[in-house]
């Protein structure tokens, strides 16, 4: 159906402005989740005394590299759903097969935004720099929240599209169609009768 495609393709549009709105939110107010980078990669508000400190990097140097790493994913993961999007609605009317294969910028973004969000997140900032211990600068539950929607939504988009159904004529327009015009029927003349018995006989 052709509301299947729209829905797909305004979700797809959703992460996008998602994406680039967090990436924009970053740059022009730089230094707020630069101080979440910078306790969570120097662990100084893990528990005291744990074993997993030499971990700890508190190279100012580093902080702002991996913060504008984020950024940059961000802003990358959001061009490439836009412009998934944008395909999507310019093949939105096409054979199924043709609009399936007009997935894989959607697919790549969503790529993207999982290795930002889980393995960004989830495994080196939360797992590696043992964010999950703070109580003021654990951003686990927020990442959670992003790639498990991405995933929903590249699982939605991923299911097949068949071929659209052609539309019905309308009664008035079927009334409206004029008619082919009909071959005029030949007359048959005596030229082209069989004869009788009796006309042969009287030609005879």
């Amino acid at each position: 159906m052709l509301i299947t495609r729209y829905a797909k393709i305004v979700m797809v549009a959703c992460l996008a402005a998602f994406c680039l709105l967090v990436a924009f939110d970053n740059i022009t107010d730089y230094g707020t989740n630069y101080l979440f980078v910078q306790h969570v990669m120097s662990m100084d508000t893990t528990f005291p005394g744990n074993a997993l400190m030499y971990r700890a990097i508190t190279n100012p140097m580093l902080w702002n590299l991996f913060y504008w790493l984020i950024i940059a994913g961000e802003a990358a993961a959001g061009i490439l759903f836009l412009a998934g999007a944008i395909r999507l609605f310019q093949m939105r009317h096409a054979p199924g097969a043709v609009f399936n294969a007009a997935k894989g910028l959607v697919v790549a973004a969503a790529l993207l935004a999982f290795l930002l969000w889980f393995l960004g997140f989830m495994v080196v900032a939360g797992e590696w720099f043992a964010m999950w211990q703070s109580a003021t600068w654990n951003g686990q539950e927020p990442a959670f929240r992003f790639y498990v929607t991405v995933l929903a939504v590249l699982i939605f988009v991923s299911l097949p599209d068949g071929d659209l159904a052609a539309a019905e004529p309308s009664p008035a327009s079927a009334a409206a169609k004029p008619k082919p015009a009909r071959a005029p029927r030949r007359r048959r003349t005596d030229k082209g009768r069989r004869r009788t018995d009796s006309e042969r006989g009287e030609r005879s």
